[in-house]
């Protein structure tokens, strides 16, 4: 069919990606698209440098099929939702998931056509760029991750902007949302309709004034979380008054609690063998341990509290996390910021080895189509990757 070029990674790395993408792409309709999804991933783990659609074409194929791949990416009516779901399976029997893991991704942008760019804050950036800003779901373990999910998070200015909308055929139902109401929206498909077991999930909403409506739906779903928050956040949603909590801060809190002791803890890093820890305190959160609404309107228990990392000799918090964890898991929570550590390892890996940032279209398909397959040729190598290092035996790990 077509010869894996010598480039970048060595063919015994991929002498078995054909039996992967077989199983991943099954449920692709046509033998021609399942063709040219592996000829994609293929291309994006052997290609040296920017991953174009021709360079993939030329030292993949071996031939003039640029357009046919273009085709495939671009325009080809696949669904993606299905062969995500089939990645997040095959990644969850290979290593033993640790925490669902949420990360901001931009992809920097010249001019405004690509769908979703805008002139924009981005938080994991911290600053204005003309970007695309989406977010991607990690299912993270011990020794590595990969995105399963993602939603392209659409500025306000092209809801009403008709044109932009058919030129990057931008479905009528996708209009922007405030930042948790996309990752409520990814936990309920990827848990609930795809039926992926709960794990702890990690967040970063330091930036996000939607922290209170994202932890309240997670409640409401019966999801353990790990939220990072900023310092200066209210302890309080403004709407509730007249508690213990008064008109503190988070880190006021954290202040407070930190005089009444700390917990050491160290751990070996798995890059360099150096012993690293921190200091951790832990702290109820005031007013937050009434019942929240479930599913049928039974009442659930709601109990937060505050985790801060206060790294030795330091005068402040490195971190600060809300959590429903409970107080006495500090083990647990530390071991849920290794693997968001680790996600951002492989966040490096996906946008400057795998391409996750050389999609040269401009259409909302041709974006999801990238993205998915971008996270299969990292998935197909972090899954030998866990092979060569003796990691296949494990299993997933189920969370209560």
């Amino acid at each position: 069919m077509w010869q894996a070029v010598q480039l970048g990674v060595e063919p015994s790395d991929v002498s078995d990606l054909s039996d992967f993408c077989n199983e991943l792409f099954a449920s692709l309709g046509r033998s021609d698209q399942r063709r040219w999804a592996e000829v994609y991933v293929r291309g994006l783990l052997t290609v040296p440098g920017r991953k174009s659609i021709r360079r993939i074409s030329e030292q993949v194929v071996g031939r003039d099929a640029d357009q046919s791949l273009q085709q495939f990416v671009n325009q080809s009516p696949w669904d993606w939702n299905q062969v995500r779901r089939s990645l997040a399976e095959q990644v969850a029997q290979a290593m033993r998931p640790r925490a669902w893991v949420v990360r901001e991704v931009v992809f920097p942008k010249n001019g405004g056509s690509s769908v979703g760019v805008a002139r924009q804050y981005a938080p994991v950036a911290g600053r204005m760029l003309n970007c695309q800003r989406a977010i991607g779901v990690f299912l993270a373990g011990d020794h590595g991750s990969t995105p399963v999910n993602w939603r392209l998070v659409l500025p306000k200015a092209w809801d009403d902007d008709a044109e932009r909308r058919v030129r990057s055929r931008l479905p009528e139902q996708e209009r922007s949302k405030p930042t948790w109401q996309y990752l409520l929206d990814l936990f309920d498909e990827t848990i609930g309709d795809w039926g992926m077991p709960a794990a702890p999930v990690v967040v970063d909403l330091s930036s996000d004034p939607g922290a209170f409506p994202l932890l309240g739906g997670l409640e409401e779903r019966r999801l353990p979380y790990l939220a990072q928050v900023s310092a200066a956040m209210p302890a309080l949603p403004v709407n509730i008054v007249g508690s213990a909590g008064g008109g503190r801060t988070i880190g006021e809190l954290v202040a407070a609690a930190a005089k009444r002791g700390r917990t050491k803890l160290s751990w070996r890093d798995e890059k360099t063998g150096e012993l690293v820890g921190s200091d951790f305190v832990v702290t109820a959160m005031p007013g937050h341990t009434g019942p929240v609404a479930g599913p049928h309107g039974r009442g659930l228990p709601r109990v937060r509290h505050v985790l801060a990392e206060w790294p030795v000799g330091h005068a402040r918090p490195r971190s600060v996390w809300l959590t429903n964890l409970g107080a006495t898991g500090v083990r647990e929570m530390v071991g849920l910021l290794r693997a968001r550590a680790q996600v951002e390892v492989d966040v490096n890996r996906l946008t400057e080895e795998v391409g996750l940032r050389h999609f040269e279209g401009r259409s909302f398909q041709g974006w999801h189509h990238h993205v998915t397959l971008v996270s299969a040729a990292h998935g197909f190598h972090l899954m030998r990757e866990l092979e060569r290092q003796g990691f296949t035996e494990e299993r997933l790990r189920p969370y209560a």
